[in-house]
């Protein structure tokens, strides 16, 4: 007949505290690698945007006209849907006697949508736009402007409508960078 053999009460003692500490450890890695995904999570959101370098601010058509690229030393600056690009880094495009030149020191919109540097299309207004353009509007504007500039400003025409009321679609917290505690 075969014995049964028990433990002693130390050792089993010492394997329901190892079960504890392995149970906490698992807790605690665990939520440890929840925090790291949040985490990556949050910072993929903010990664969405190329951060602005100086506080952003309201520009309105006369001051946009400044950053034209013509000056010497001076930021480029360009608007796209109302949001004003610091587009300096592009300087050979954007500069003086660069091909894009055109589109500097204005909002641009139906010029980027249509993908058009005629005088006519140098304006804000999207009115008359094919579905097609606006899909290429956005598009441009998402993939390669807020991705590639920094966002150092919006234009008056934005927030406010022709009259001077505010533009009621405007919604600041939507809008990248922009705090109403510093615009006013």
């Amino acid at each position: 007949m075969r014995t049964r053999r028990s433990l002693p009460m130390s050792c089993i003692r010492g394997i329901r505290k190892f079960d504890t500490n392995s149970t906490m450890a698992t807790a605690t890695s665990s939520v440890f690698v929840l925090l790291v995904a949040l985490f990556n999570v949050s910072s993929a959101d903010k990664l969405k945007y190329k951060a602005a370098t100086k506080p952003v601010r309201l520009f309105t058509e006369e001051e946009l006209r400044r950053y034209d690229g013509n000056r010497e030393g001076e930021p480029i600056y360009m608007a796209i849907k109302g949001v004003v690009f610091d587009v300096t880094e592009g300087k050979e495009f954007y500069g003086k006697h660069g091909p894009y030149n055109a589109l500097v020191g204005k909002d641009s919109t139906r010029a980027v949508a249509k993908m058009s540097l005629e005088e006519e299309d140098l304006t804000s207004d999207i009115s008359g736009l094919t579905a097609e353009q606006l899909r290429s509007l956005e598009s441009i504007f998402e993939g390669t402007y807020k991705s590639k500039y920094p966002i150092v400003g919006y234009t008056a025409a934005r927030i406010l409508n022709q009259d001077g009321s505010p533009n009621e679609d405007f919604k600041p917290e939507d809008q990248p960078h922009f705090h109403i505690k510093d615009e006013f």
